[in-house]
């Protein structure tokens, strides 16, 4: 078929998920993909979802990452950061050792590994569907994005309040950042779909 030769998207632009194990990443992007609900068990290494996606009358092609939230697959990581324009960090609202290591691992990991100096930064608090065993609060929430300059969303994958405004108010910013829309634009297929490590790249052990 010859219809891959004509854009069918204004826009591709890469989103990667990240987060302890069990805040509901996987089933996070389910709801937004699938507008599904599922309990997933947890992600191996990295997961892959791509979902079109029209706002602000833009046709956009999201390649979502899933990464895995355990220690194990960390190390697989930070090759997936590479090149993305949008970081959704996930914390489970029922768990506060989810949140704090929002701070203590994942920022670090997004300062450490992330390529794109404007990256759009969106802080979601998932499970709201459990507000009897809510154990941080919006305020904490509100307070963190703003120290670290993130966007910041509460939302529930199971009920699916707010998830597609999490996604949609992610990839606003994103198109009302001009380095990261130039970005998106013009031949940017350079593998963001087969990601593979870069060939002996000694940058990736320090940060700059």
């Amino acid at each position: 078929m010859e219809s891959s030769s004509r854009p069918e998207f204004d826009y591709l632009f890469k989103l990667l998920m990240v987060g302890d194990s069990g805040v509901g990443k996987s089933s996070l992007l389910l709801s937004f993909t699938t507008n599904t609900f599922e309990d997933l068990s947890p992600t191996i290494g990295v997961d892959f979802k791509v979902k079109h996606f029209t706002v602000g009358g833009k046709k956009l092609k999201l390649a979502i990452w899933d990464t895995a939230g355990q220690e194990r697959f960390r190390t697989l990581s930070s090759s997936y950061y590479r090149g993305a324009q949008g970081i959704i960090m996930v914390y489970d609202v029922t768990r506060r050792e989810t949140f704090t290591n929002l701070s203590d691992i994942w920022a670090k990991e997004i300062d450490l590994y992330s390529t794109n100096q404007d990256c759009v930064k969106m802080l979601v608090g998932n499970k709201v569907d459990k507000e009897e065993e809510r154990v941080v609060s919006k305020k904490e929430g509100i307070d963190f994005a703003r120290e670290y300059g993130c966007l910041f969303i509460e939302c529930s994958a199971k009920t699916q309040v707010n998830v597609e405004q999490c996604f949609e108010e992610l990839v606003l910013k994103i198109l009302d950042t001009p380095s990261l829309l130039a970005e998106g634009s013009g031949g940017v297929k350079k593998n963001i779909f087969k990601q593979k490590p870069p060939e002996s790249d000694p940058s990736t052990s320090s940060c700059c």
